[in-house]
This record gives structure tokens, sequence and C-alpha cells, in this order.
């Protein structure tokens, strides 16, 4: 699939394409889950958590609310307070808890550091 068709079936352009190849721009959240239904690969592996395809899951449907829930259970689990979990991710602490409230989707960005720094798979959170 080209660059523009895959723009096409995600609604993007080829250059914003372009820019999640090359790393210049993060795939939003919705899209790496529809990337990853699309070709059957696990979002661990596509964003380079994992370096083998071994975890695919089917995502269906982000639920903004129960994935802050799963957020605010992890960070509870790990100890750990919303600024610190901000300060690794580098962003505000007001930015996170809008991620724990479910009153937006947490970033992909942010969901990556996240997983990377305290070892988790991304379905941790997304499930």
């Amino acid at each position: 699939m080209t660059q523009e068709e895959l723009g096409f079936v995600f609604g993007v352009s080829r250059q914003t394409v372009t820019g999640w190849e090359t790393n210049q721009d993060p795939m939003p959240l919705s899209k790496l889950v529809k990337f990853s239904n699309l070709y059957k690969y696990s979002i661990d592996y596509v964003i380079g958590l994992r370096r083998k395809n071994d975890n695919y899951i089917e995502i269906k449907k982000l639920n903004k609310k129960q994935v802050g829930s799963n957020l605010k259970a992890i960070r509870n689990k790990l100890g750990l307070t919303q600024q610190q979990i901000a300060d690794e991710c580098m962003i505000t602490q007001p930015t996170y808890s809008g991620y724990e409230s479910g009153r937006f989707l947490v970033t992909s960005l942010t969901l990556y550091t996240i997983c990377l720094k305290h070892n988790l798979s991304i379905y941790d959170i997304l499930k």
C-alpha cells in the first residue's frame, strides 16, 4: 500500500503518513489502533516495545474512561503520583489528570513512554 493509499484509509494526507513513518510526528492512538487491526500487528511491535509480533489483540473500540481508569490503576500499583508520571512523560500534571479522568484520550507518545519506562504492554492499558 502506498503512503497516499494509506492516507486515504486513515483520512489524512500522504505527508502525514510520511511524518508517522519517519518519526517526525507520533501517530494518534486511534490511528495506531486502526493500523494494528488493519494489518494484524501488535501495537507493542508497531511502536517498538517488542521485537516480535507475538501479542496482537484486536481493539474494537477505544473507551477514554476505561483507558483512564486503567492508567490510574497502573499508576497506583506502581506507587507513583500523577506528577511523577507526568514528569516521566514530559507533560503537565493537569494533562495527565485529563487522561486518567477520561476527559481526553491519552496520546500514543505518552502511552509509549509509560509502557517503556515501566515494562508494560500497551494492551495492559487499552484492555
